[in-house]
């Protein structure tokens, strides 16, 4: 014991405490520095125990992740509203609404309306996906799975015909007078 009456130890106080009965992670981490820096403190008013006590704020700052923007959060479905024509056959889908989620209200023509069982839009990294299924008549469970390309401004992808169990590479242009 030193003199002042506190058990020290290469001249820092020791005290029990256990990390793994603690907060985990940096939370706890952040926890233990504090209460270091503040008995550090109190035991003897140094230059060194004032230092701990402005590296806490730092690294409790640094373990909470910046806020998400705006553009990061909502994905910018809208520039797929409109309507796309399958050069090749004629067939048409139409966007006509979209959610910040990527549920889509979408029609599909051949050339009479087919029913939409399920439309959405995705992200995937930079690109932009849109997978539409289809049940009906003839199309049990067809697919479109397609990728939106800016520059072209075209929707291209895969079409799977369920009925022959066959992919085929499809691209869809914007009809003009159409565009969102």
């Amino acid at each position: 014991m030193n003199t002042n009456g506190k058990n020290h130890r290469n001249g820092r106080p020791s005290f029990p405490i256990d990390v793994k009965q603690g907060r985990s992670g940096r939370g706890g981490m952040v926890l233990v520095l504090a209460i270091v820096a503040v008995l550090g403190y109190m035991c003897d008013n140094s230059p060194q125990a004032l230092a701990l006590l402005t590296v806490v704020p730092v690294v409790e700052a640094a373990a909470t992740p910046p806020p998400a923007t705006a553009a990061e959060t909502k994905p910018d479905w809208q520039k797929l509203k409109g309507k796309w024509l399958r050069p090749d056959g004629g067939y048409i889908i139409e966007i006509k609404k979209l959610d910040d989620n990527g549920k889509m209200d979408a029609a599909y023509f051949n050339p009479k309306p087919i029913h939409v069982a399920r439309a959405e839009a995705s992200r995937s990294g930079a690109a932009i996906k849109v997978f539409i299924e289809l049940r009906d008549v003839n199309y049990p469970g067809s697919t479109y799975t397609l990728t939106y390309e800016p520059g072209s401004d075209q929707l291209k992808g895969i079409y799977f015909q369920a009925v022959q169990q066959q992919s085929y590479e499809v691209v869809f242009v914007r009809l003009k007078g159409n565009e969102s």
